[in-house]
């Protein structure tokens, strides 16, 4: 298990004691007031999705990097990465698909499917979990509760968006370890 992977699982925890206080508070009909708990839930998640793909990166790479002898290939390409890193913001698929391959030499769309998840899902959900994070984030709104559907994050999006992201991290460090074996294989 990574480090990455050790830092998700505290950090995903945030997302999961959100939701569990809004399920503790809720009454029927909820208290409006509660309905936060829900969208800092959903940020939290996604954030928990970011720093894992940024530290996963900086992990990977600087194992690759340490394989080198060349001082100047490893200061280059480490100034690469951390300028990456810098303008990533949203770990969308485009963009982790690509940098796990420029710096980590791995592929990740064969390990990012799994059961009900094919790649083509995985990137909308994907997606569809950063923009509404973005929604959030970016665009204070006033609800009205008097509105059917008022409120953008429901407890199923979160509670789906906390499993899928697990789901996500689990497929993504088979592809480590996976690349890691095949690289033993290789070395031997």
């Amino acid at each position: 298990m990574s480090d990455a992977r050790n830092t998700f699982e505290q950090s995903i925890q945030d997302a999961q004691n959100l939701l569990k206080h809004f399920n503790d508070l809720n009454t029927q009909p909820p208290p409006p007031d509660i309905e936060v708990l829900k969208r800092a839930g959903l940020i939290m998640a996604m954030t928990a999705w970011e720093t894992y793909v940024e530290d996963l990166l900086q992990e990977a790479s600087a194992a690759r990097l340490n394989l080198l002898s060349d001082p100047q290939i490893v200061k280059f390409v480490s100034k690469r990465l951390s300028v990456e890193i810098k303008r990533l913001h949203n770990p969308d698929y485009d963009k982790t698909i690509r940098l796990f391959r420029d710096f980590a030499g791995v592929d990740l769309k064969p390990y990012w499917s799994w059961s009900n998840h094919d790649l083509e899902t995985v990137k909308q959900k994907l997606g569809q979990y950063l923009s509404l994070r973005g929604d959030i984030v970016h665009r204070s709104r006033v609800i009205d509760p008097d509105v059917p559907n008022a409120h953008p994050v429901k407890k199923v999006d979160l509670e789906k968006a906390i499993s899928f992201l697990k789901s996500l991290v689990e497929a993504t460090e088979k592809a480590f370890v996976e690349s890691e074996r095949q690289m033993s294989k290789v070395a031997v």
